[in-house]
């Protein structure tokens, strides 16, 4: 049991390694920052691709159970709404000058990994590498998203009906999210991360993070029925304060990525001295 406990602690202790004397808060605000700006105009490109894809009044009907079943404590029934709309009925010239608030994200997260990995702090063009790397993932957004998508009028009927049957709701919701998500961090990681961990642990740490990260969506879900006055700290705006709230989930959310990017770097650097001859 000791022996074990003093394994994991190791384990530990070499997957968060890359993060020791660099600020992961800092470094998770500042891809909070890029992803503000840019978590819009990306879920218009993806809704818009699919659109393009299956039709835009299938979109409609699919994304329709979602809007139903979400909450409406601090308006996000209405915001899925209203995003679905605005991105079905993007036009090309609105979806071309989308594309670079979209391409923060990449910069955003390229920069942080940049600090993670180490050593590669001097590295030029770093923003635009960031950006252009990230925009491969948009061609494979119309299948990643569809298949969320086709699975919500199963998983919402489920979920109202509660109980047991609503316990499986949530379950598939999960695992679907989940297997999106799966190859999204995959690319992220081996890709747009300067360091370009092995393929084995970035598929595997990449996954884990993944179920992480649908289990903290479902999660944000949860938050967003509670019965809580979000605006008081604020003077009342409620506005305000579903804003920040959103924010602050989004923080955390970057916390696990870069968490699940760190583990990946140690575990691949482990691979590589282990592969590596002895003398």
């Amino acid at each position: 049991m000791g022996g074990g406990w003093q394994r994991a602690r190791r384990i530990t202790r070499a997957a968060f390694r890359p993060l020791r004397g660099r600020d992961l808060s800092l470094h998770a605000a500042a891809i909070t920052f890029y992803g503000a700006i840019a978590v819009l105009p990306v879920a218009l490109l993806a809704i818009w691709l699919t659109s393009l894809v299956a039709g835009g009044g299938r979109v409609r009907r699919l994304t329709s159970h979602a809007v139903a079943a979400l909450p409406d404590a601090i308006g996000a029934a209405h915001a899925v709404a209203a995003l679905v709309e605005a991105g079905v009925g993007l036009t090309p010239v609105l979806a071309l000058a989308s594309l670079l608030p979209a391409s923060l994200y990449g910069e955003g997260l390229r920069r942080a990994f940049v600090s993670v990995a180490g050593g590669r702090g001097d590295e030029s063009l770093v923003g635009w590498r960031g950006r252009l790397l990230l925009l491969p993932l948009l061609a494979p957004a119309p299948v990643l998203l569809l298949s969320i998508l086709v699975a919500l009028p199963t998983t919402t009927r489920l979920v109202r009906q509660g109980g047991l049957a609503g316990a499986l709701g949530v379950v598939l919701s999960f695992l679907a999210v989940w297997l999106v998500l799966t190859p999204v961090l995959l690319w992220v990681f081996r890709v747009v991360g300067p360091a370009s961990p092995d393929w084995l642990p970035a598929l595997g740490v990449g996954s884990f993070t993944a179920a992480n990260l649908s289990g903290f969506l479902h999660g944000f879900v949860l938050f967003a029925s509670l019965p809580i006055d979000l605006g008081v700290p604020f003077g009342g705006f409620d506005e305000i304060g579903a804003g920040v709230a959103v924010l602050l989930w989004l923080y955390l959310f970057h916390v696990i990525v870069l968490a699940g990017y760190s583990a990946t770097l140690a575990l691949s650097r482990w691979r590589a001295t282990r592969a590596r001859p002895a003398g």
